[in-house]
Protein backbone atom coordinates (compact mmCIF):
# COMPACT_ATOMS: atom_id res chain seq x y z
CA UNK A 1 0.00 0.00 0.00
CA UNK A 2 2.90 2.30 1.00
CA UNK A 3 4.61 1.79 -2.54
CA UNK A 4 1.59 2.44 -4.34
CA UNK A 5 1.57 6.10 -2.51
CA UNK A 6 4.87 6.52 -3.11
CA UNK A 7 4.84 6.05 -6.86
CA UNK A 8 1.22 8.03 -7.17
CA UNK A 9 3.44 10.77 -5.31
CA UNK A 10 6.44 10.37 -7.83
CA UNK A 11 3.73 10.49 -10.59
CA UNK A 12 2.25 13.13 -9.37
CA UNK A 13 5.51 15.30 -8.89
CA UNK A 14 6.51 14.41 -12.24
CA UNK A 15 3.79 15.42 -13.59
CA UNK A 16 2.60 18.87 -11.95
CA UNK A 17 5.17 20.87 -13.62
CA UNK A 18 3.38 20.72 -17.49
CA UNK A 19 -0.59 20.29 -15.45
CA UNK A 20 0.56 24.25 -13.54
CA UNK A 21 2.03 25.64 -17.25
CA UNK A 22 -1.30 24.52 -18.83
CA UNK A 23 -3.34 25.29 -16.06
CA UNK A 24 -1.86 28.79 -15.73
CA UNK A 25 -0.34 28.07 -11.80
CA UNK A 26 2.91 28.03 -11.95
CA UNK A 27 5.77 29.71 -9.83
CA UNK A 28 4.57 29.89 -6.04
CA UNK A 29 0.99 28.42 -7.30
CA UNK A 30 2.64 25.66 -8.82
CA UNK A 31 4.50 24.78 -5.86
CA UNK A 32 2.47 25.51 -3.18
CA UNK A 33 -0.19 22.96 -5.17
CA UNK A 34 2.58 20.04 -5.33
CA UNK A 35 3.53 20.86 -1.53
CA UNK A 36 0.02 20.17 -0.68
CA UNK A 37 -0.46 17.25 -2.50
CA UNK A 38 2.40 15.74 -1.61
CA UNK A 39 1.56 16.09 2.19
CA UNK A 40 -2.15 14.76 1.56
CA UNK A 41 -0.72 11.69 -0.18
CA UNK A 42 1.63 10.95 2.28
CA UNK A 43 -0.31 11.55 5.43
CA UNK A 44 -3.14 9.24 3.56
CA UNK A 45 -0.41 6.53 4.41
CA UNK A 46 -0.04 6.42 7.88
CA UNK A 47 -2.10 3.65 9.87
CA UNK A 48 -3.53 0.31 8.13
CA UNK A 49 -7.15 -0.84 6.92
CA UNK A 50 -8.24 -1.25 10.37
CA UNK A 51 -8.50 2.31 10.71
CA UNK A 52 -6.67 1.53 13.96
CA UNK A 53 -3.94 3.20 15.06
CA UNK A 54 -0.52 2.10 14.95
CA UNK A 55 0.34 -1.12 17.30
CA UNK A 56 3.62 -2.08 18.44
CA UNK A 57 4.85 -5.32 18.46
CA UNK A 58 4.39 -7.33 21.91
CA UNK A 59 6.22 -10.49 23.05
CA UNK A 60 6.85 -12.43 25.55
CA UNK A 61 7.00 -15.48 28.14
CA UNK A 62 4.82 -16.38 31.21
CA UNK A 63 5.88 -18.79 33.60
CA UNK A 64 4.29 -20.77 36.77
CA UNK A 65 6.19 -21.10 39.40
CA UNK A 66 9.48 -20.84 37.32
CA UNK A 67 8.47 -23.12 34.57
CA UNK A 68 7.07 -22.31 30.97
CA UNK A 69 3.21 -22.16 31.21
CA UNK A 70 2.16 -24.79 28.62
CA UNK A 71 -1.26 -23.13 26.99
CA UNK A 72 -3.67 -20.22 28.24
CA UNK A 73 -4.46 -16.91 27.12
CA UNK A 74 -3.01 -13.39 27.80
CA UNK A 75 -5.15 -10.29 27.57
CA UNK A 76 -4.19 -7.04 28.10
CA UNK A 77 -6.95 -4.41 28.46
CA UNK A 78 -6.47 -0.89 28.50
CA UNK A 79 -6.52 0.93 31.95
CA UNK A 80 -8.14 4.52 30.20
CA UNK A 81 -11.75 4.17 29.08
CA UNK A 82 -10.71 6.08 25.82
CA UNK A 83 -12.92 5.07 22.46
CA UNK A 84 -9.93 4.44 20.87
CA UNK A 85 -8.74 2.20 23.27
CA UNK A 86 -8.27 -1.34 22.16
CA UNK A 87 -7.60 -4.83 24.41
CA UNK A 88 -5.07 -7.22 23.18
CA UNK A 89 -5.09 -10.98 23.10
CA UNK A 90 -2.87 -14.21 22.26
CA UNK A 91 -2.52 -17.05 23.18
CA UNK A 92 0.05 -18.78 25.37
CA UNK A 93 2.42 -21.70 23.75
CA UNK A 94 4.95 -23.51 25.47
CA UNK A 95 4.86 -19.88 27.72
CA UNK A 96 5.68 -17.78 24.76
CA UNK A 97 3.13 -15.04 23.64
CA UNK A 98 2.95 -12.47 20.44
CA UNK A 99 -0.29 -10.43 21.26
CA UNK A 100 -3.06 -9.04 18.52
CA UNK A 101 -5.14 -6.20 18.39
CA UNK A 102 -6.68 -6.68 15.02
CA UNK A 103 -4.75 -8.39 12.83
CA UNK A 104 -2.80 -11.34 13.77
CA UNK A 105 0.45 -10.68 15.29
CA UNK A 106 0.29 -6.51 15.14
CA UNK A 107 0.97 -6.24 18.50
CA UNK A 108 -0.70 -3.44 20.61
CA UNK A 109 -1.13 0.34 21.10
CA UNK A 110 0.72 2.20 23.45
CA UNK A 111 -0.36 2.51 27.23
CA UNK A 112 -1.09 1.14 30.36
CA UNK A 113 -2.50 -2.01 30.49
CA UNK A 114 -4.53 -4.33 33.08
CA UNK A 115 -3.14 -7.85 32.47
CA UNK A 116 -5.03 -11.48 32.78
CA UNK A 117 -3.93 -14.74 31.96
CA UNK A 118 -6.18 -18.46 31.87
CA UNK A 119 -4.79 -21.53 31.69
CA UNK A 120 -7.73 -24.57 31.59
CA UNK A 121 -8.17 -27.87 31.31
CA UNK A 122 -11.12 -29.46 30.58
CA UNK A 123 -12.68 -32.53 30.18
CA UNK A 124 -13.79 -33.25 26.77
CA UNK A 125 -14.92 -37.16 27.48
CA UNK A 126 -18.57 -36.19 27.29
CA UNK A 127 -18.16 -33.77 24.26
CA UNK A 128 -16.19 -36.72 21.91
CA UNK A 129 -18.92 -39.33 23.68
CA UNK A 130 -22.04 -37.67 21.86
CA UNK A 131 -20.43 -36.25 18.78
CA UNK A 132 -22.66 -36.06 16.09
CA UNK A 133 -22.09 -34.78 12.24
CA UNK A 134 -18.36 -33.70 13.52
CA UNK A 135 -19.18 -31.22 15.96
CA UNK A 136 -20.31 -31.39 19.73
CA UNK A 137 -23.39 -30.61 21.33
CA UNK A 138 -23.55 -27.36 22.48
CA UNK A 139 -24.69 -28.09 26.09
CA UNK A 140 -22.07 -30.53 26.00
CA UNK A 141 -19.31 -28.30 25.52
CA UNK A 142 -20.61 -25.43 27.81
CA UNK A 143 -21.17 -28.52 30.63
CA UNK A 144 -17.32 -29.00 30.21
CA UNK A 145 -16.12 -25.37 30.00
CA UNK A 146 -17.95 -24.65 33.49
CA UNK A 147 -16.05 -27.70 35.08
CA UNK A 148 -12.72 -27.08 33.28
CA UNK A 149 -9.57 -27.49 35.65
CA UNK A 150 -7.88 -24.12 36.18
CA UNK A 151 -4.24 -25.02 35.67
CA UNK A 152 -3.36 -21.42 37.71
CA UNK A 153 -4.61 -19.26 40.47
CA UNK A 154 -7.95 -18.43 39.30
CA UNK A 155 -6.59 -14.74 40.32
CA UNK A 156 -4.68 -14.16 37.33
CA UNK A 157 -7.81 -14.73 35.54
CA UNK A 158 -9.57 -11.39 36.62
CA UNK A 159 -7.87 -7.71 36.12
CA UNK A 160 -8.92 -6.45 39.59
CA UNK A 161 -7.33 -9.65 41.39
CA UNK A 162 -4.47 -10.55 38.71
CA UNK A 163 -2.68 -7.25 39.97
CA UNK A 164 -0.43 -7.88 36.57
CA UNK A 165 0.16 -5.05 34.30
CA UNK A 166 1.35 -3.83 31.56
CA UNK A 167 2.91 -0.54 29.83
CA UNK A 168 3.27 -0.65 26.31
CA UNK A 169 5.48 1.43 24.43
CA UNK A 170 5.77 3.03 21.15
CA UNK A 171 8.74 0.61 19.93
CA UNK A 172 8.93 -3.39 20.07
CA UNK A 173 8.27 -4.45 23.62
CA UNK A 174 9.14 -7.73 25.29
CA UNK A 175 7.31 -8.18 28.81
CA UNK A 176 7.45 -11.07 30.47
CA UNK A 177 5.07 -12.40 33.48
CA UNK A 178 6.09 -15.11 36.31
CA UNK A 179 3.18 -16.35 38.17
CA UNK A 180 3.28 -18.39 41.35
CA UNK A 181 0.94 -20.24 43.30
CA UNK A 182 -1.19 -17.86 46.10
Amino acid sequence: MMYLRLWALLVLVLAMPAAAQTSGYGGQEGRAIKALSAAVLLLGGCGDQTGISKRYPVTGNVTYNGKPLAKGNINFIPTSNAPTDRAATAPIENGRYTLTTATENDGALPGTYDVTITSTEADLTEVKANMKGGSGHQDDVLRATQNAKSLIPEKYGFPDKSGLKAEVKARSNTLDFALKDN
